[in-house]
């Protein structure tokens, strides 16, 4: 039987990806975004890929929305099988730059975007006693880094609120399945069109991947119904030494966070900004961001050349937690004890 996926944010980076994807794995496709080029464009590429497609402009900020979303997915498609939450937005900036307003916002989509799309496809979901609902994360809801606070935040409370989903699933004997993936750096639009409060364009911290692998990493996830995926090597490694070593984290973050996120380009006059509005009403922006020539994830030359810089970015920030550590717990003032040489 033909089966029903549903993504949100589908119009751009990874959610376009998807989009394509789970349709090419013989998926009719429920898509939900706000632009409307975009949405129109990735209907005609489910379609072209023999699936059926409903797309519904919606903001997934907006339960009312989400849910009379879902309705109609349901109505034109049928029951919903897999659900996954992929929209997003934030502002990029130090804390000290942004405004509580665009903050409310980006943690609205971001957050609450995934909350109202599970509550939407479990209230379905429930009835039949199957489904899979997949939330797409992030290594940064596991690490938190300068520039990202908005979105880190509200990542890591996505994931707070689905493990406590899963709990009570399997508290009550559920069928219905909750998948978290979290995704390394990824080659999207959203570094096109987020709102910014730096002077240069900013850049996915590297190894940078293209979406289509991550795209593929979900149409897996949903195959094999794991409870969690890190997609990428280096992804895996930065999320368990921060389990290990969270200070270090802290360190090496503070040192090297702010010069890995921002490239020497200007902010152009004219860049479109998604926070309030959608940034591909009128123009469709497909799925890559402008950084193909950087992509390639950990093979990539670029990142491989950066490897010895990053061994001593983390030698040195090792070193400052120690240090850190000692001042901690020595007394302003008082001598360090040392050994007495033997005679």
């Amino acid at each position: 039987m033909t089966q029903i996926a549903v993504v949100t944010g589908a119009t751009g980076g990874v959610g376009r990806a998807t989009v394509r994807e789970v349709a090419a794995r013989g998926f009719d496709i429920g898509l939900i975004a706000r632009g409307q080029a975009g949405l129109d464009a990735a209907a005609a590429e489910v379609v072209a890929l023999g699936r059926r497609a409903c797309p519904v402009s919606a903001d997934v900020a907006r339960w009312d929305e989400v849910d009379a979303a879902a309705s109609r997915i349901t109505d034109e498609l049928g029951p919903i099988d897999v659900w996954i939450n992929n929209a997003m937005t934030t502002i990029f900036g130090a804390v000290r730059d942004i405004d509580p307003a665009s903050v409310e916002r980006a943690t609205a989509v971001t957050y609450l975007g995934q909350v109202h799309g599970t509550m939407a496809a479990l209230a379905r979901m429930r009835q039949r006693d199957a489904g899979t609902i997949v939330s797409v994360g992030s290594a940064l809801a596991f690490r938190g880094i300068p520039l990202q606070a908005a979105y880190c935040g509200a990542k890591f409370a996505v994931r707070g609120f689905m493990e406590s989903l899963r709990t009570e699933l399997l508290a009550e004997g559920s069928h219905v399945r909750i998948c978290q993936i979290h995704l390394p750096a990824v080659n999207t639009t959203q570094f096109g069109w987020c709102r910014v409060r730096v002077d240069t364009h900013p850049v996915p911290v590297p190894p940078i991947y293209q979406p289509e692998i991550p795209a593929r990493a979900i149409a897996d996830l949903i195959e094999t119904g794991a409870r969690q995926d890190i997609v990428g090597v280096w992804n895996w490694l930065l999320v368990h030494l921060n389990n290990i070593i969270p200070g270090v984290g802290d360190h090496y973050m503070a040192r090297t966070g702010i010069r890995s996120q921002l490239t020497d380009l200007p902010i152009c006059d004219d860049r479109p900004d998604d926070l309030f509005a959608p940034a591909d009403n009128d123009v469709d922006h497909g799925s890559h961001g402008i950084f193909d020539d950087r992509t390639g994830g950990m093979l990539n030359r670029n990142f491989l050349a950066g490897l010895p810089g990053t061994a001593a970015d983390f030698a040195i920030a090792s070193g400052q937690r120690i240090a850190e550590v000692v001042r901690q717990r020595v007394p302003a003032g008082a001598r360090v004890p040392t050994r007495s040489k033997r005679s």
